[in-house]
């Protein structure tokens, strides 16, 4: 028995879903799995059933948000003057803020 086909409660996984998204969904959703530290599977799992996404501090998950706001900035040093951000990028921008203000709380915790 595989450890990959079960769920936290011991159930198989042995039911396959899938659905089609554009090019710029997938990037946006492979872009929160990244900052999760999750797999795509659970993170896409837990988002579906309304489950909280709880993110773990390593180092992946640093890389990925140091890698983020990278982006990010470059972004936003190319948008003109009195341009408007779209949506995306401010979501992304909220999502980076949710994650550090949790693990900025979880080092305050730990002290």
């Amino acid at each position: 028995m595989s450890a990959k086909n079960l769920d936290n409660c011991n159930r198989w996984r042995n039911k396959t879903v899938a659905f089609r998204v554009s090019p710029e969904e997938n990037e946006q959703i492979d872009k929160a799995v990244r900052l999760s530290g999750l797999t795509k599977q659970d993170y896409i799992t837990r988002r579906l059933l309304c489950q909280d996404i709880v993110v773990q501090g390593n180092p992946r998950v640093y890389k990925a948000l140091r890698n983020e706001l990278v982006a990010v900035l470059a972004e936003l040093q190319r948008i003109e003057a009195g341009s408007s951000i779209d949506n995306e990028l401010l979501d992304v921008i909220e999502l980076i803020t949710v994650i550090l203000g949790g693990l900025k709380g979880d080092g305050e915790n730990g002290k």
